[in-house]
């Protein structure tokens, strides 16, 4: 019996892939995520998915990039995973930016109307 403050945590039966992994050993990894039914069988009503999944290093470190590949075959997909990984990248650092934006934003300065700083 689950109580209210538990979290669903109940599998999806009709939305169940059976993941494969590729990867060169060098730049990254791309899953092919082909849908299943609950008995284990190829779904043929929904699509095949790739996945990529690659890491840059910035001076603060390893940055993980995952990004879909639109992709009808294995092959297809390694042709655009650099394409995947470049547009994921670029994506990934406009977000960075505006957080830096938000947080210079934020930054409050004693005598603002929002302040909550009290100057004697």
């Amino acid at each position: 019996m689950q109580d209210a403050s538990t979290p669903d945590i109940t599998m999806d039966a009709d939305a169940l892939y059976q993941e494969d992994t590729f990867t060169d050993q060098k730049v990254g990894t791309i899953r092919r995520m082909t849908p299943v039914t609950v008995e284990g069988e190829i779904d043929p009503n929904r699509a095949v998915m790739y996945v990529g999944h690659a890491q840059m290093m910035t001076p603060a470190g390893a940055l993980p990039l995952n990004f879909e590949i639109e992709a009808d075959s294995l092959a297809d997909a390694v042709a655009k995973f650099s394409e995947g990984a470049g547009a994921a990248l670029e994506e990934t650092m406009q977000e960075l930016q505006e957080l830096r934006r938000q947080q210079a934003s934020q930054i409050m300065v004693p005598g603002e109307s929002d302040s909550r700083i009290q100057m004697p």
